[in-house]
């Protein structure tokens, strides 16, 4: 499987298994200062640089890189304070260039820094005279090594008041969650990913970047037919917000579902014929219309919330809704009326069901989880085997999970994105790839990604009803690739 993320401790099991497998870990660390290297000498010219190197292997790392630069005409000084071990010590004794003592007059004259300082598996805020190091930063680019000084590489949270803000950061092997996970994701600037021999088979993992590799699009076989790639039902609500449902229908058409119906109460029929044409509507009265909507077995996937409510009759709607046997994705008032009796849903939940709260949705599901988790991953992982179900928590670094544990980090959601109705789009979009019979992870990850990179492509001015539109454009060149 391509687009695994370690954590900071499948990274140091990786690590064991290259030495185990016959890589000396110091050739490890020589590679991975040649990886960085490289990434330097692509981007910069030569210049005056300082190295920061902490007591550990990732200021071996440094040391490598310092020699290494030395030997492509950079004008190099490290800074350190002694202390290292190991193959880090091996390397520190090698270096024959300007040593200077960790403080900010180490940074005198430098128009490059390299922060080899400390890597993901940190876990303690930066104090003493590497933070004061790290303030006098300002605004000398900075390479990180693995990950920026003082953020956590399993978090992607600062540490502390002090950390490093990169323009570049070069790892190894595998990214971790923290650079992707914001803010590390902006505080890494760009990101390389080295290969420095650790053998493929040494990641091991159930969380993923999402990218199409980790799922595959239902594209239309030639002797197929419109009822093969399923009928999507999106629940309407009152007439006047029956928006959020359009917007839901319209996703779930343009990604591929062969028939999609909004079902609408009698008092949003009119409104809502005005603005459909190949997009059907299903009048139904209450929670028992509805369930005599959906007895017909043709209608296989259900978008349930947008613009309903929070309400007990919105309750009601979403008992009728699981109890049809219909895949079934959960959004905004379909979360929101379950709050503060979340076990209500829990019990009613199946495994073709998935939950696309934002952050304040989430918390009225599974209060105080967020701050009490160990990090978003995990607090989403939490999440999908509580309710039995995949969970998508949106955001600028949306995290799906499904109750087996594996999940995935999608990083391509541009800031455009923050605009009304786009997350309706999205919940369309998963239902749309329900109906067409993908699981429910596979489902959610395939619609996030999609959405992300609709949006990319519209670019500035993007608002929720150009999604639909330019998806198109993102299938046509998805599959060309």
């Amino acid at each position: 499987m391509t687009g695994e993320i370690l954590t900071t401790a499948e990274m140091t099991k990786a690590d064991a298994f290259a030495v185990a497998h016959g890589t000396p870990s110091l050739v490890l660390m020589e590679n991975a200062g040649r990886a960085v290297t490289d990434a330097i000498v692509a981007r910069f010219k030569p210049c005056a640089v300082t190295v920061l190197c902490g007591p550990g292997n990732n200021g071996g790392d440094g040391f490598a890189v310092a020699h290494l630069l030395k030997q492509h005409w950079f004008r190099v000084r490290v800074a350190h304070d002694g202390g290292h071990k190991g193959d880090a010590a091996a390397m520190a004794a090698a270096w024959d260039g300007e040593s200077v003592a960790l403080t900010p007059a180490a940074l005198d004259g430098a128009a490059l820094v390299v922060d080899a300082l400390f890597g993901a598996g940190l876990s303690r805020p930066l104090e003493g005279a590497v933070a004061q190091v790290v303030e006098a930063l300002n605004d000398l680019p900075v390479v990180a090594i693995d990950v920026p000084s003082g953020v956590s590489g399993d978090t992607g949270q600062p540490l502390g008041a002090v950390h490093v803000t990169a323009a570049l950061t070069v790892t190894f092997f595998r990214k971790k969650p923290g650079h992707l996970l914001m803010p590390g994701r902006a505080l890494c600037g760009e990101l390389v990913v080295a290969d420095i021999g650790i053998p493929p088979q040494a990641a091991d993992t159930q969380l993923h970047e999402n990218t199409p590799a980790l799922w595959h699009f239902p594209w239309p076989k030639a002797q197929g037919h419109k009822y093969d790639r399923g009928h999507c039902v999106v629940v309407c609500g009152p007439a006047h917000a029956t928006g959020a449902a359009r917007l839901a229908a319209r996703g779930a058409l343009r990604i591929g579902a062969g028939l999609v119906s909004v079902a609408a109460p009698p008092e949003a029929v009119a409104v809502n014929a005005a603005h459909l044409t190949a997009i059907m509507i299903k009048p139904f009265e209450g929670a028992d219309g509805l369930a005599q909507l959906l007895a017909d077995k043709r209608f296989n996937a259900v978008v349930i919330g947008p613009g309903l409510g929070v309400s007990g009759e919105t309750r009601a709607l979403v008992d009728v809704v699981l109890k049809s046997g219909a895949a079934v994705v959960l959004d905004a008032d379909a979360l929101t009326s379950f709050k503060g009796d979340p076990e209500a849903l829990f019990n009613r939940l199946h495994e073709h069901c998935v939950l696309t709260p934002h952050d304040g949705e989430f918390e009225r599901l599974f209060p105080g989880l967020l701050d009490q988790s160990a990090s978003k991953v995990e607090a989403v992982r939490t999440a999908a085997a509580r309710a039995g179900c995949t969970v998508l928590l949106k955001g600028s670094d949306t995290v799906i999970a499904e109750a087996s544990g594996k999940a995935a980090i999608n990083a391509n959601a541009p800031a455009t994105l923050a605009t009304a109705g786009a997350g309706d789009v999205l919940s369309g979009f998963i239902a749309g790839l329900l109906a067409q019979k993908l699981a429910g992870f596979e489902a959610a990850c395939a619609g996030v990604w999609l959405h992300g990179a609709a949006a990319a492509a519209f670019g500035p001015g993007l608002i929720a009803e150009d999604l639909p539109e330019i998806l198109p454009r993102i299938l046509t060149e998805l599959r060309h690739d």
